[in-house]
Formats: structure tokens, sequence, C-alpha cells
């Protein structure tokens, strides 16, 4: 369990950002401490993967403030971001498909601030189903392989905190357990904190030491996770059960 006096790793007040002149964060405030997971749930189009992207620095904030471990990033670059430590896997994957499995591992190491085979060799350790695949193009993937993939490659770069915008997205149960089990065990050992965007239940309470509801741009109310596994009080909530 994380802390709750420890300074907040990753924090965001008043927060604004949208696409052109259509505004979707409207005032966004969290903090998330190190090594916590935090779990973000809504609707579709509430404002979530704005979130993530807005955080991350692919799109700009308007307004408000991201702090990164005491250092305000709001003006900061992506690339800026991704070397001070925030990592981000989109919806969707975007692994290079043409690339193998070892190359794709490869280019996560692009960051990384240790030996490349060593980093590589950890990162296999953790999801020991890409090792039989190393010579295999990505594209060539599972969809639910590819989701693994696309987490290994971005904790080569050994960042500290993951967004992670729903990794379970059509993909079959047993890799859902399989990324559950796998970012629980990378959390314990290597005390990294995770955001995650994430609509299927089990893998958001299974994960999230606590809940945030985010409706129409805005984080709404905290929910812990055993409430949010109550499917009556989420649909009262966001709609969603």
């Amino acid at each position: 369990m994380t802390d709750p006096a420890s300074p907040p790793l990753l924090s965001v007040e008043g927060l604004h950002s949208g696409y052109g002149r259509i505004p979707i964060l409207g005032g966004v405030a969290l903090a998330v401490r190190p090594g916590e997971f935090v779990g973000i749930l809504g609707h579709n189009g509430m404002g979530k993967t704005t979130l993530l992207r807005t955080l991350m620095g692919y799109l700009p904030a308007t307004a408000g403030q991201v702090r990164f471990d005491g250092t305000d990033i709001t003006r900061r670059s992506p690339t800026a971001r991704a070397r001070m430590g925030l990592g981000y896997v989109p919806q969707g994957r975007e692994i290079f498909p043409a690339l193998s499995v070892r190359e794709n591992l490869r280019m996560g190491c692009l960051l990384a601030k240790r030996d490349e085979d060593e980093t590589i060799g950890d990162i296999l350790a953790t999801f020991p189903r890409l090792k039989a695949y190393l010579d295999r193009p990505g594209g060539a993937l599972s969809g639910g392989e590819q989701q693994l993939l696309a987490l290994a490659r971005c904790l080569c770069g050994g960042p500290t905190i993951l967004l992670l915008d729903e990794p379970t997205e059509g993909i079959q149960p047993s890799i859902i357990e399989e990324i559950i089990e796998s970012l629980l065990r990378i959390g314990r050992e290597r005390g990294i904190a995770l955001l995650l965007v994430e609509q299927n239940l089990t893998c958001i309470t299974g994960l999230s030491e606590r809940i945030l509801i985010l409706q129409k741009g805005v984080i709404t109310r905290e929910v812990p996770p055993e409430v949010a596994r109550n499917r009556s009080l989420i649909d009262e909530f966001v709609g969603m059960a």
C-alpha cells in the first residue's frame, strides 16, 4: 500500500485541454504518489484518453499545471517527459508491426539508462511469453501478445510512472489475467506508479488502489476498488454496469 503521506510523483491542477476549439478537459485535478496504482473510469467521450495525451505532452494544456517529481512539465515536449520518467502505452498499442519483437524492444531501450541486453533480459523475465517470438514480426502477434509487447517496450525505457490507456480492449481473458499479474509484479518489484484508463471492471479493480470517476472532463469523485466492484453503484456513477 502506498504511503498517503508521501509527496505526489505526478500532480495535476486545473488542467484544461481539447482539440482545436473543442474543449474536452474542464479543470482536472489529481495526484499519483510514488508506486501508487490509480484507475480512471468513465463513459467513452468523457476525456480519459485526452487526459493521458495531455499528461504526456501530445496535446497542449490550455490552462492548469502538470508537475512531475516536483518539476513543472506543463510545457515540456513528449520526449522530455519520457526522458524524465513518464511512460505511455496508448489505446490501440501502436507497436512497430514490421519490426521483430526483439527490434521493438530495442526501440524501447533508446531511453534506457542500463545495458540494452540486460534491460531486455529483465523485461523478458517479466513477460516470458514474448521469448518465443523474439524474431517474429510484431504485426504477426495476436492482439493480446501485441499489448504485452507494447507494455514491455515501454518498460524498457525505465519509467517511474506508466500511463496506460485501455490495455484490455479486445483482448482474450487469459491475456487480461497475464497483464494484471505482470503489472502487479512490476509494481512490487520496481516501485513503478500507474495511471490506468480502463473500462474492464475486473482489470481496474484488480489493479487500482483507488479509482477516479471522470465525467465531462472533470474528476467528480474518488471511490475505492470495492465500491467499483458493485455494478449498481458504478451504473449510478458512470452508467457502465
